[in-house]
């Protein structure tokens, strides 16, 4: 089990939710003298180009960034599996149908057509949940369609259909318990790639809008002035990388869980 990279994102999501509560700097606090202080006992991690303290902003940015990754990541998996498992469960046209819709979404680049969508609305967190969850949930529903069409093959399925037993209730019962290991692994997978796309929307000035802060909005800010003070950019990154990291990790571990239950059944 990676204790060490579960141990890392329990710290960075008390960190972000919670830290607050013992760091109790304004994020949003300007400070004409303290313009790009690197760090010291005064400001632990530093400060920007407008003086704001870089370790408050972390955590406020944080919230958001997490925010984002997880709401899209468990809409975009919820999508998946409900598609994937319609698809595979009724077949026919409802199949035909799904692929169809999954080849027009994969047609496009997934991080141009982010782009294209977050061009004509204004970006928010909620806004940024939607769109990612919108292009995000195509891998899990194909991983999702091919357990289905083997579990849809099974004696016990073909019985129940016989005995009109009700499909939603064959979906939920039979289905998801058996399609859950997918679920969490797309979905550990997911927020790493929901947290990594909306930074690369702020990193271009397409993600959040400010007042509003998120880890990319953070790391961009420090792109102009990292030749003479790396710490504005270095720390909002070494957080994306220390969630992404953490989060593959697990999904890997959870997938081969998964992969040594199927070779036992």
């Amino acid at each position: 089990m990676p204790k060490f990279s579960i141990f890392i994102l329990i710290f960075v999501f008390i960190f972000s939710f919670l830290g607050s509560t013992f760091y109790t700097v304004d994020a949003y606090s300007l400070n004409s003298s303290s313009i790009l202080l690197p760090p010291s006992l005064e400001h632990y991690l530093g400060t920007d180009r407008l003086g704001r303290d870089i370790l408050a902003r972390l955590m406020e940015g944080g919230k958001v960034s997490l925010t984002i990754g997880v709401g899209s990541a468990f809409i975009a998996s919820v999508i998946g599996l409900i598609l994937g498992s319609m698809a595979g469960y009724y077949r026919g046209n409802v199949d035909k149908g799904f692929i169809v819709l999954v080849d027009l979404f994969l047609t496009f680049p997934t991080f141009f057509l982010l782009l294209a969508l977050v061009s004509y609305v204004n970006a928010s967190a909620w806004v940024l949940i939607v769109i990612i969850s919108i292009t995000g949930w195509m891998t899990t529903a194909r991983l999702v369609r091919s357990e289905s069409f083997k579990i849809t093959s099974q004696p016990y399925i073909k019985i129940l259909n016989i005995a009109n037993v009700s499909k939603f209730k064959i979906l939920f019962k039979y289905y998801a318990p058996i399609l859950a290991p997918i679920y969490f692994v797309s979905f550990t997978f997911g927020v790493g790639g929901a947290i990594l796309a909306e930074s690369g929307l702020s990193f271009l000035g397409l993600g959040i809008v400010a007042p509003q802060m998120s880890w990319g909005t953070i790391l961009s800010a420090g792109k102009e002035v990292i030749e003479i003070a790396w710490w504005v950019s270095f720390f909002p990154g070494l957080m994306i990388f220390l969630v992404t990291f953490s989060l593959i990790n697990i999904s890997n571990y959870l997938q081969q869980l998964t992969n040594q239950k199927q070779i036992q059944d």
